[in-house]
């Protein structure tokens, strides 16, 4: 049973899919931080809002400046400005999934299915066949 779960394990999909799980978090990692380090504050800056992160609804009735000052009183609130951020996370990671799938992908089986394959090699049996009747042709 160890013998199958290790051939099992170290086919090749499956480290093929390990490193897409790895490269794929550190993607998610990259458009979190273009999120939260660059298009929020642009966005931000356009609609004078000082972060998204700190636009949010408090559900008991005080105010708080801040986010952070919402969380440490434990209060309930709807967070809509980190609704947003992860909503523009969303919108990227879509696009470049469909980017990658659309262009890239595709244009990889265009590319397969414009090279015509070769034909298969006739069976040994019949090229012996046809070697003995070019000899028969001779004679």
């Amino acid at each position: 049973m160890l013998k199958e779960f290790r051939e099992f394990a170290f086919k090749g999909n499956m480290i093929d899919m390990a490193v897409g799980i790895i490269v794929g978090g550190a993607f998610g990692l990259v458009v979190k931080s273009l999120v939260e380090n660059v298009l929020t504050p642009a966005i931000s800056g356009v609609f004078k809002v000082p972060d998204f992160s700190n636009l949010f609804f408090p559900l008991d009735g005080n105010d708080y400046e801040t986010l952070e000052a919402l969380n440490s009183a434990g209060a309930p609130a709807i967070k809509y400005g980190v609704f947003i951020n992860d909503f523009i996370n969303l919108l990227i990671v879509a696009f470049a999934l469909f980017i990658m799938v659309n262009y890239v992908i595709n244009a990889m089986r265009r590319q397969q299915a414009a090279e015509p394959a070769p034909p298969p090699e006739p069976p040994r049996q019949e090229v012996l066949l046809e070697e003995i009747r070019d000899l028969l042709k001779t004679k």
